[in-house]
């Protein structure tokens, strides 16, 4: 094990990555984890497959144990949990988190490998549901990324779209790019009132939470642009599960930063993945998740393309997340 990577701090470790040497670190990381993470071990050891030497044989943890598992390190207290949106009932997804610092991190870091530096920008955030669910790692994402941007302009926006027609226009008149994030039936209850905010840029989170009939992503996306006058909508990939975030920037394929990697697995034989191009499970490498678990197994569907996936999706017996949207 390479000792001198697996001390580093987060923003250096998450720096050093690259291609060249994901696989290595996705390796190391695995091998701590085992060692670390309970649950993962037990995992592991019952798939008896517990000494990979590829990212093709690694074990990925099923999503669903963190509903019903601690899933994280021994080693180190909980500075924050981290919970899904959701009822009591269906079961809540719990991201314990040992150290925050690798999420300030990637978040930091990854806002910047896609959009450039928050002070440029005015955030303003519809996400009524996740503030009234409380403990969701978007509104601590979405949070920072306010205080960075280091302006009064930026906040978080209930019900009131004159306030964002007002933050918009002074935003501008600042010489600050407005950034509008919000779950999906906000951003339609917005489009709705036919402003012009062709100079944002807007970027859903998937999710109707049972207010709106769900849409394909491509009708969503037809619906806001016409609503808002813009000519592109983005979208970010995150879930409570994960310490870093994906993002589509107007053509509903999806990046990742260096520091993650998603991988398509078969539905039917999920040891196994499908050649690029064929719909399948989205498996998702995060090396931020240092303590807990890197490798995780989620119930999306997508597919590869040369330069990022799209997501096609849920595996039918998956409960809707709210930062998914379910897409042809």
């Amino acid at each position: 094990m390479n000792l001198y990577i697996c001390s580093m701090k987060a923003p250096d470790y998450l720096q050093a990555v690259c291609r060249e040497n994901f696989e290595q670190l996705a390796l190391e990381l695995y091998f701590r984890q085992v060692q670390e993470v309970p649950i993962y071990r037990a995992f592991v050891e019952l798939l008896a497959k517990p000494n990979p030497k590829t990212l093709l044989e690694i074990p990925f943890l099923p999503i669903s144990f963190f509903k019903s598992h601690a899933v994280r390190s021994e080693k180190g207290q909980v500075q924050k949990v981290f919970l899904s949106s959701g009822t009591q009932a269906q079961g809540r997804s719990k991201h314990e988190v040992t150290d925050l610092s690798w999420y300030d991190t990637s978040l930091s870091l990854g806002f910047r490998h896609f959009f450039g530096a928050p002070t440029n920008y005015v955030f303003i955030a519809l996400l009524p549901s996740y503030l009234e669910n409380g403990d969701s790692s978007l509104v601590y994402m979405v949070d920072q990324l306010i205080a960075q941007s280091q302006s009064h302009l930026s906040g978080f926006i209930l019900q009131d779209p004159t306030q964002v027609q007002f933050r918009y226009q002074e935003a501008l008149q600042a010489g600050k790019k407005p950034f509008i994030i919000g779950v999906s039936y906000a951003l339609l209850d917005l489009a709705a009132q036919s402003l012009d905010l062709h100079e944002a840029i807007i970027v859903e989170t998937g999710g109707m939470k049972g207010r709106r009939a769900e849409l394909t992503k491509t009708e969503l996306h037809a619906r806001l642009k016409q609503g808002l006058n813009v000519a592109h909508i983005s979208s970010e990939y995150g879930m409570t599960e994960l310490l870093s975030q994906g993002y589509s920037l107007q053509d509903e394929r999806f990046e990742t930063v260096p520091w993650m990697r998603v991988m398509i697995r078969d539905v039917y034989d999920p040891l196994h993945y499908v050649p690029m191009g064929q719909k399948g499970g989205v498996n998702v490498i995060d090396l931020a998740n240092q303590n807990s678990c890197a490798f995780i197994q989620t119930q999306d569907l997508g597919r590869l393309s040369a330069t990022g996936f799209y997501l096609e999706g849920r595996i039918e017996t998956a409960d809707i997340r709210g930062c998914n949207l379910l897409v042809d």
